[in-house]
């Protein structure tokens, strides 16, 4: 293989996946499902062959069964906790038990997919994976939970403005609690990371976080996933689940964006915040649920229960102790700080030196008031590291994206609150188009440069009226898309947005 293929393969690969299975089959199909997948994936048939492997070469994902011969799935689990392995850890077995389950994610397992799961199960799975490896959450291996510093940056938790430092003490005041917490701010402000911060310093740090995105569930399958089901409960249930509550037991359990939870399934959450206990679906057992509760919310609680659509009794059970995050706009200097984490992960992603940003690009993003908070401002960062041309990134490569360029100063009112969701989206489509325009229309090397999923990107790409050139997608050579427009800026009339 000569110099420049090595550099194209690295280009197209989603990240590396270590498979420890040891039915030859099993694995093979795993394997190829995830090449399919553009990742670079490779196997072993034993966690004993495992180990060596992982102290020489660096893995993202690793994926082993449960059930194998010298060294089962948690006994391996527990050796890459010891050797302090990066990895994220999915565990895939058969004989999926409630105690296997919990302790796999009690060792530093990210997750575990029961057998048999259907192909977008285990994509979808590797995925959240590997972006958690990518955020900087912790796998296996040793976190030092009880650590957590001024400068704490472990997933992105950056600066050092009053507002933050605030924060920070009221998460040392809450934290050594078992009480329920309740998140609030806007989106885009990091719920989930303070979140991890008060699991991190908590007496149940030893246990798992199990965090739970409240608007992906449909409502149908909304309570098997927060409790579990017995097999029969209902049509499709052909084996026992374990919910999210079980798994959490013995740590905690986040809700994410809890207000999407619909009205019927509060009223069972609430019993489970009043009594401590649950029964799974299509079961009549009473279990205890031995779990801290944190839920988030972007939305004014207050007015989603003046309109109905939110239990009051639920509402007064999670804010007992409210932890309220502070919008980008009123951190002050803390953008500069973000500015300088978000260039560094840019190019370890992206595989080149830092870029820097010029004295008037730092005084544009400093008077900004941010509609899309950390996470807007790291969009911009990417974006311009993607297509930056030299070493420096000035103010005139960012202005076209930012909303009001012109009137920075000026309050963000409700229409410009309307319009920062748009922007948002114009925001993310400008980049992707522009990444895949710098990798010529290869989706694996796009897909790995945004840190998404392929699957992902090209549902977004068809949204936006784009077409595979090719249907062979097992050739990553194939993967090229259709001519590209040319890139447009944020105020384009004709953009059409995901």
């Amino acid at each position: 293989m000569t110099a420049a293929s090595r550099r194209t393969e690295s280009e197209a690969c989603l990240g590396r996946v270590l498979v420890v299975d040891d039915h030859a089959a099993a694995r093979e199909s795993i394997i190829d499902i995830l090449r399919q997948a553009g990742y670079r994936a490779e196997g072993l048939a034993s966690a004993v062959e495992a180990l060596p492997r992982l102290d020489d070469h660096a893995f993202d994902v690793v994926i082993t069964d449960l059930q194998m011969p010298a060294m089962d799935g948690l006994q391996f689990i527990r050796q890459l906790s010891r050797r302090g392995v990066p990895a994220q850890v999915i565990m895939i077995t058969a004989h999926a038990t409630i105690a296997s389950a919990v302790e796999a994610m009690r060792c530093g397992a990210f997750d575990y997919l029961e057998k048999p799961f259907n192909v977008t199960q285990l994509e979808q799975l590797v995925a959240r994976a590997l972006e958690r490896k990518r955020i900087g959450e912790p796998g296996p291996a040793a976190t030092g939970a009880g650590e957590f510093c001024d400068d704490d940056r472990h997933g992105g938790m950056v600066g050092d403005s009053p507002a933050m430092q605030a924060l920070r003490a009221r998460i040392r005041q809450v934290a050594p609690t078992d009480e329920t917490v309740l998140i609030c701010g806007e989106s885009g402000t990091g719920k989930e990371l303070v979140a991890r911060a008060v699991h991190a310093l908590s007496r149940r740090a030893a246990g798992p976080l199990v965090s739970l995105n409240c608007p992906a569930l449909s409502p149908q399958l909304a309570e098997s996933e927060l409790f579990g089901h017995r097999r029969g409960a209902f049509t499709g249930a052909d084996a026992n689940r374990v919910g999210r509550f079980e798994l959490a037991s013995g740590g905690a359990i986040l809700l994410d964006e809890i207000t999407e939870i619909d009205l019927p399934l509060q009223s069972k959450l609430l019993r489970v915040l009043q009594e401590r206990t649950f029964e799974p679906v299509g079961s009549s057992e009473t279990r205890k649920a031995d779990v801290r509760v944190m839920a988030s919310t972007n939305r004014d609680l207050l007015t989603e229960i003046a309109a109905g659509r939110f239990r009051e009794d639920l509402y007064y059970r999670l804010a007992v102790v409210p932890l309220e995050l502070p919008p980008l706009r009123e951190r002050g200097d803390d953008v500069q700080l973000l500015t300088d984490f978000f260039l560094e992960r840019a190019a370890r992603r992206l595989q080149r030196p830092r870029l820097e940003l010029t004295g008037d690009a730092r005084e544009l993003l400093a008077a900004y008031r941010w509609p899309g908070n950390v996470r807007e401002l790291e969009n911009i960062v990417t974006r311009a590291c993607v297509l930056a041309v030299d070493g420096a990134i000035a103010a005139a490569d960012i202005r076209p994206w930012l909303q009001q360029p012109d009137d920075l100063a000026k309050p963000a009112g409700a229409g410009a609150a309307a319009a920062a969701g748009a922007s948002l989206d114009e925001m993310e489509r400008d980049l992707i188009v522009a990444t895949l325009q710098r990798f010529s229309g290869n989706r694996n090397a796009a897909a790995a440069a945004l840190g998404i999923g392929v699957r992902t990107l090209s549902g977004k790409l068809r949204s936006y009226g784009f077409a595979p050139r090719t249907r062979d997608f097992g050739n990553a050579a194939h993967r090229q898309m259709l001519p590209l427009p040319a890139a447009t800026s944020a105020g384009s009339a004709d953009r059409r947005c995901g």
